[in-house]
């Protein structure tokens, strides 16, 4: 493999992404609570439209293939840069996490309110570390197209944000709720 391009060290950072996502999911709690099928529709539809729209060549035409900046070296290894930033943090957030984790919006046996790490400010630090490191992958790519799917993708991470913190809302009740006064969604939150 070739590594003097960016976009083929931006690759091997999410392959370390994906493989340590799936040993990490071995160990998970038993789920006690979940949301329906049709719930989960609306937040999962939207990173699949993304990902097509980056992905897919004829998605390569008209406004969405304008570049929003100049293409260069200097770019691409910023956007390595980015990304590698942005996968460490949501790795961080998944370790703190543990086998609290889930990939749909459950609540677990034995569930716990994660306050260490990065959930001491970020609510979804994990969801965080995911936009931060696509927004270094499509500054790399740099066409109009990677905005709409970041943006998507942000939404799309949004709404499961809600469900889920409905969902900790009614287990943890007032815990939660401060927790919630005290942390940002996908920010630090800089004012209580």
């Amino acid at each position: 493999m070739d590594f003097s391009s960016p976009m083929k060290w931006i690759e091997l950072l999410w392959a370390i992404f994906v493989l340590y996502w799936l040993i990490s999911a071995f160990k998970r709690k038993r789920t006690k609570r979940r949301e329906s099928v049709l719930q989960r529709l609306l937040y999962t539809l939207p990173p699949i439209a993304a990902y097509f729209l980056v992905a897919r060549p004829e998605f390569r035409y008209g406004w969405l293939a304008v570049r929003f900046v100049p293409d260069g070296p200097a770019i691409g290894w910023l956007g390595v840069a980015i990304t590698a930033a942005g996968i460490a943090f949501a790795l961080w957030a998944r370790w703190h996490l543990g086998s609290n984790w889930s990939g749909l919006v459950t609540l677990k046996e034995g569930h716990e309110l994660i306050r260490t790490g990065p959930y001491r400010f970020i609510r979804h630090p994990i969801y965080t570390g995911i936009l931060v490191g696509l927004l270094g992958t499509f500054l790399e790519d740099g066409e109009m197209r990677s905005l709409v799917a970041l943006a998507m993708v942000w939404l799309s991470f949004y709404f499961k944000a809600r469900r889920e913190e409905s969902f900790l809302a009614q287990e943890f009740g007032p815990g939660f709720i401060e927790h919630q006064g005290h942390t940002g969604m996908f920010l630090p939150k800089f004012s209580s």
